[in-house]
């Protein structure tokens, strides 16, 4: 398929371009109406958007013209002068455009989550807030919008994450056109920043290091982990396709050679980089890389206002506000939601779970929930939408997630009294409510050398400033502001039950090495919401279930937009591997169902 090109007198802001063209005569691109270094600099409108003067939102188009002047991220990165590089971060190679602006001030994406005082060309001084006033009469899809121009292709995907990248991948490689719409300005979703692994049962992995693994026991210790809450069905095909989903990403390049083991396995079953590196980022780095050799079409700054329907139970595309390119619609032979969860939305939190309304979030800002709804007035089904995770492991007051693998390598938690006081690698829920139940809410990880050369991610956290360290457990204790004798105590009985590789306090089953010096470091945790369990109901197929129970027909869905996978609680480890099994489930079915059609 051929995208058509939006000229600018489609949009106002090109309108604008075009008057102020007319207005100056043969030096009508330096325009007035440019920002920052490139009003300075006399900039064309051509500069930036050739002579046709197109607009759109493809994610290629919007970095060509700025790295053409400005050189690629790894010219950039070695350029700027950050103590936390912008050019060179945990979100990869991004979209130029979701932090500089030719037309208004500049923000930095990463403030979404930090609060890093970088030093930006035209930097704008206000922070864009993130919340949403959550109103189901003014959810998306709930007002008519004139599209501007219609598209047309066999498989639309719903939101750029790990399920929409995975599921893009899998329809095209299985004969279908796809459109992958994202309505941030970056690709990667929550995917982008998990911090743990993939489960994965009776791996090759496992199996080298001698390892026995089942996915019976997958199965078991899942619905275990969810109370029992969870469809069996689906947690069957979770865990008997997982290694599979391992097999599927190392064909694409990833590396998934590394073990640890999080909390409620009895195993170490989480797949992850060599050294312990933070799977997110790599996988959607592998994604991003596939989908370019493949010339997918992603677009970026596409929000998907409705999801059309004929009125007879089935889908037949979407509408999509571009954030260049207007709103439009493209008619679809398929559409798979792979838009994500609402951890990021306040307000609907909230509504939900009034206790976690005020609670900091992991997620993406992006997550925010409009996909579930918009699925809702297609005809799908919503179950669960009241279950909501705290992670245990926020760091302190901010919204860095610190993983779980931290605790799988080895870390103990203590409380304010220095002293152990939960099994580190039970179930998120039950390590959440442990130390909630602590006078102070909070908690701290303390670890040792060995712990912190077997991960990587703790030199990010060092880097954050979210580690405090020392050379003896009593300066640690005297920083951390709890008694020395009392964390003294606790480390060597810790050492000690490593030594027995027996834990008789709080019966942990894993300990893979002791709290052991020359230095020894703490970090401040406390819970914060972190993964929405319920969403869109779907079946083994990926099918999106109506509300008379059966399926909508061309409509599919896979990740966090979707519940019943989790249950009640989900298992560390377990969303990697909901959004590669379901997601390829979702591509390849959509891609089969295309060609029955036809």
């Amino acid at each position: 398929m051929t995208r058509k090109t939006i000229v600018p007198a489609l949009l106002l802001s090109a309108a604008l371009l075009i008057a102020a063209s007319a207005a100056s005569g043969a030096d009508s691109s330096k325009s007035s109406f440019l920002s920052g270094v490139h009003k300075k600099n006399q900039v064309t409108c051509a500069d930036c958007h050739g002579k046709s003067l197109a607009v759109d939102d493809s994610e290629t188009a919007l970095n060509k013209n700025c790295k053409g002047c400005h050189g690629g991220f790894a010219d950039l990165a070695a350029k700027t002068k950050e103590h936390i590089n912008p050019h060179n971060s945990h979100l990869g190679e991004t979209n130029c455009t979701a932090c500089h602006k030719g037309h208004a001030a500049s923000k930095a994406y990463c403030n979404y989550c930090h609060s890093f005082a970088m030093k930006i060309p035209a930097m704008g001084t206000e922070k864009e807030s993130t919340d949403k006033k959550w109103v189901q009469e003014s959810a998306p899809g709930k007002k008519d919008l004139k599209s501007n121009r219609v598209e047309s292709t066999d498989v639309v995907v719903i939101g750029a994450g790990g399920s929409g990248y995975v599921a893009s991948i899998t329809a095209h490689d299985a004969g279908a056109r796809v459109i992958l719409l994202e309505k941030m300005p970056i690709t990667g979703g929550n995917s982008m920043l998990a911090a743990g692994g993939i489960n994965a049962a009776r791996t090759r992995y496992q199996e080298r290091l001698g390892m026995h693994d089942d996915p019976a026991e997958m199965v078991k210790e899942t619905m275990k982990g969810g109370r029992d809450k969870n469809d069996p069905e689906l947690v069957k095909v979770l865990a008997y396709k997982s290694a599979d989903a391992v097999d599927f990403l190392v064909s694409l390049g990833a590396d998934m050679t590394d073990l640890v083991r999080s909390g409620g396995v009895a195993v170490d079953r989480t797949h992850r980089p060599v050294g312990g590196a933070a799977v997110g980022p790599h996988l959607i780095k592998v994604y991003r890389e596939n989908a370019a050799k493949r010339n997918l079409d992603v677009r970026v700054n596409s929000e998907v206002v409705q999801i059309l329907s004929d009125g007879k139970g089935r889908v037949t595309g979407v509408q999509v506000k571009g954030k260049h390119s207007g709103v439009y619609t493209i008619n679809a032979k398929a559409v798979i939601d792979t838009a994500g969860g609402f951890a990021a939305n306040n307000e609907l939190v909230g509504s939900y779970k009034p206790q976690f309304r005020e609670t900091a979030s992991s997620n993406q800002p992006g997550a925010t929930g409009e996909g579930m709804f918009l699925a809702e007035k297609a005809g799908a089904k919503l179950i669960d939408m009241e279950q909501i995770q705290i992670h245990p492991t926020m760091g302190g007051d901010t919204k860095v997630l610190v993983s779980e693998t931290v605790r799988g390598s080895g870390a103990i938690l203590v409380n304010h009294a220095g002293k152990r006081f939960v099994n580190e690698l039970t179930t998120r829920d039950k390590a959440s409510a442990a130390i909630l139940a602590q006078p102070e809410k909070s908690a701290f990880l303390v670890l040792g050398e060995s712990i912190r050369k077997s991960n990587v991610q703790i030199d990010g956290y060092i880097t954050l400033g979210l580690v405090q360290q020392a050379d003896s457990i009593a300066a640690l204790a005297a920083k951390m502001g709890v008694p020395a004798d009392a964390l003294t105590a606790t480390v060597t009985a810790y050492n000690k039950a490593f030594e027995a590789k027996k834990d008789p306090e709080f019966q942990r089953q894993d300990i893979p090495r002791p709290v052991d010096g020359p230095k020894y470091y703490a970090i401040w945790v406390k819970p914060g919401r972190h993964h929405t369990m319920g969403g869109v109901k779907i079946n083994t197929e990926a099918q999106v279930i109506g509300k008379d129970g059966n399926p909508v027909t061309g409509f599919y869905a896979a990740g966090e937009v979707t519940g019943g996978v989790h249950g009640w609680n989900r298992l560390g480890g377990n969303a990697i591997t909901d959004t590669v099994v379901f997601g390829r489930i979702a591509g390849s079915n959509a891609a089969s169902f295309i060609k029955k059609e036809k």
